[in-house]
């Protein structure tokens, strides 16, 4: 849960480097939430809490994927293509500092 509130206080920041972990346990428990929110809409017959949680978290998705892509030395527009923004999120990072800051596994 640490790191999905990690992610989350670092709500727009676009700045920086995710190490694989912080994105994918982030991604993990966002699925699980996601699940959870659309059973209780389910339950109570409306799509509205799903779609209120999906534009919540719409912008920390997307900064902690450019924060992982430049733990990969690439630009964050990385994400917008389709698999090799994938086979990107797999890679482990840079293991020094590189353009976008220290290596995060360091700190």
């Amino acid at each position: 849960m640490k790191w999905y509130v990690d992610v989350l206080k670092k709500y727009a920041v676009f700045n920086g480097r995710a190490r694989r972990k912080e994105y994918w346990m982030f991604i993990l428990i966002n699925v699980i939430v996601s699940f959870a929110v659309g059973f209780v809409g389910g339950l109570i017959g409306t799509s509205i809490p799903g779609s209120i949680y999906s534009l919540a978290v719409l912008v920390p998705t997307i900064a902690v994927g450019v924060r992982r892509m430049h733990d990969t030395d690439h630009s964050g527009w990385f994400l917008l293509i389709p698999f090799y923004n994938l086979y990107l999120a797999v890679t482990d990072g840079q293991r020094s500092e590189n353009r976008f800051g220290p290596d995060p596994k360091s700190a």
